[in-house]
This record gives C-alpha cells, sequence and structure tokens, in this order.
C-alpha cells in the first residue's frame, strides 16, 4: 500500500477527522455556480460537506459537478448510492475525495490520476469509528456536538 492511502486510512480513522469536521458547519452553505475566488470549487477545497438531495446541499452539487468530471466517481456512486458525506482537497496536480457512509459505518478514499483524464483511483471501505459516526450524524442531523 502505497503512502497515500496509508495517510488516508490514518485520517479516515485517526483525529484528523476532528480537525477537519470543525469547518463542516460552513460547508454547507448554498451552492455557488462561479469559478472565482469564492466559487463552489474554493469553497469546498479542504472541506467536509453534507451530500442532501433534498433539499440540495453544496455536497450534493459539488458530488454531481464532480462526477461529471470524472466519470469512474459517477460510476462508484450510483453503483454504490449516494454518500451522506463528502471530503474533498487537492493540490496542483490531484484530487482527493472521501465517500462517508454513514449507515454503514464506512468510507472510501479517492485520487484522481493526473495523466489519466476523468479517472479516479478508489481506496476502502475502511471503518468510522464510534465518535466519528456521532459527529458527522450530529452534523446530518442538525445537532452538532
Amino acid at each position: 500500500m502505497d503512502g497515500f492511502w496509508m495517510e488516508w486510512g490514518r485520517r479516515i480513522n485517526g483525529t484528523g477527522l476532528w480537525a477537519t469536521a470543525c469547518v463542516l458547519l460552513g460547508s454547507c452553505a448554498g451552492f455557488d455556480k462561479s469559478w472565482v475566488p469564492g466559487s463552489a470549487a474554493s469553497l469546498a477545497q479542504d472541506q467536509i460537506m453534507l451530500v442532501r438531495k433534498e433539499p440540495p446541499s453544496f455536497g450534493f452539487h459539488r458530488l454531481e459537478t464532480q462526477s461529471r468530471i470524472y466519470p469512474d466517481l459517477g460510476l462508484f456512486v450510483k453503483q454504490r448510492g449516494q454518500p451522506d458525506f463528502l471530503a474533498e482537497t487537492g493540490d496542483h496536480e490531484r484530487h482527493y475525495f472521501i465517500l462517508y457512509y454513514l449507515r454503514e459505518r464506512k468510507a472510501f478514499a479517492c485520487r484522481t490520476r493526473p495523466r489519466h483524464a476523468g479517472t479516479v483511483e478508489f481506496s476502502g471501505p475502511y471503518p468510522i469509528t464510534a465518535g466519528e459516526y456521532r459527529l458527522l450524524d450530529g452534523f446530518r442531523r442538525g445537532k452538532p456536538h
């Protein structure tokens, strides 16, 4: 297992989620269609977002957008179902995603492939800890700890 997957495994199972989750409330904002600073793309960077179809959440729109850009991601979501949360980050070469499925208490890590447009590599499932579940479920229900 290369370093990327080991690091994401530690973040999913470790305390990295707690620090990232602190920004969760701000990431449930309305959808922004522009691509300028303050746009949906810049607002999604380094965020965990609620994915809710009705009423549509920012995370739902981001997942739909990224699924169009990365068909592998869209196929994965079509096969596994809509996740409850989407984490998104990236650098100048790749985008990274984590899809959280609370009912299953599992998460999947994904990364884009730099020289293979539209393709995504997947890793997981990783277990979601009881503490992570309580935190994310609280945000989903609108009752954060």
